[in-house]
């Protein structure tokens, strides 16, 4: 539950103080002056966010999950991979409404343009590479190489939230909104993936 609450909290906290334009705005857009950099690279880490990136790699880690779990006669074995699906298509889901309510504008790097909070791309990025994090790490049987798998997760979304925000698409609270947004999700894959492989 915690791992489920804090997330949804800080969330909420966010949300308010955006929609309210609060002090921490302020704090925000002070941060993101000092962090602005636009160059080659922090586009390119940006980029490892865009669904055309980002989605592929889940497609692959689905198959390969329900491959497996077919092959080896898993009770089941379609739930985890669904869940994953499910799990990525509510991305746009909850992103898009919220981007429209919120109306946030952009740094002064981006054209003039409203509803960049939460950050699409950083929500894409935890749920596309965590989903495929979680749903392999069952597959492995060496502690080595699941570590370097968490690594890999942890390096491709920390990449893009930096990239995001150095390059100037993003606020800092844009990135930590989908954060908190991609965890949650998570967290239920999670659930739901841990309850098939009790019940098989």
């Amino acid at each position: 539950m915690l791992l489920l609450g804090l997330p949804v909290l800080l969330f909420a906290l966010i949300t308010w103080q955006v929609v309210a334009d609060g002090p921490l705005v302020d704090a925000d857009e002070r941060l993101s002056r000092a962090l602005v950099h636009p160059d080659r690279l922090s586009e390119l880490l940006a980029d490892l966010g865009n669904v055309q990136v980002a989605v592929p790699v889940l497609v692959v880690a689905l198959a390969w999950v329900a491959w497996y779990g077919r092959g080896t006669g898993m009770d089941r074995w379609w739930l985890p991979p669904a869940a994953g699906a499910v799990a990525m298509l509510l991305v746009p889901a909850l992103v898009a409404p919220l981007k429209e309510w919120t109306d946030r504008p952009g740094t002064p790097a981006v054209p003039p343009a409203v509803g960049y909070y939460p950050s699409g791309h950083t929500t894409t990025a935890v749920v596309a590479y965590g989903a495929a994090t979680l749903l392999l790490l069952p597959l492995l049987r060496s502690t080595a190489l699941r570590r370097v798998l968490v690594l890999l997760c942890a390096v491709l979304v920390l990449g893009v939230s930096f990239g995001l925000v150095r390059r100037g698409y993003h606020w800092p609270l844009d990135v930590v909104a989908g954060w908190c947004l991609g965890t949650v999700l998570l967290v239920g894959l999670s659930l739901v993936a841990g309850r098939s492989r009790r019940r098989s």
